[in-house]
């Protein structure tokens, strides 16, 4: 049998804590979300993590 090859790049993605993830969202909601990062010049996946951070942030439970 042949080994699998791992790609460059998922080297990379699993040195840096990197995962792809896939959800289902409302279609508008995207699409704006895209047009509106790509005006601004930002990118959408640190754009998601950083609201995902802030959103955990703001709902920790406290101890």
């Amino acid at each position: 049998m042949d080994e699998k090859k791992i790609r460059p790049q998922d080297r990379w993605d699993a040195k840096a804590g990197v995962a792809a993830k896939s959800y289902k969202v409302d279609r508008k909601t995207a699409d704006e979300f895209k047009e509106t990062c790509k005006r601004l010049g930002i990118s959408m996946g640190p754009q998601l993590t950083k609201m995902m951070r802030e959103f955990i942030e703001q709902n920790k439970e406290t101890e």
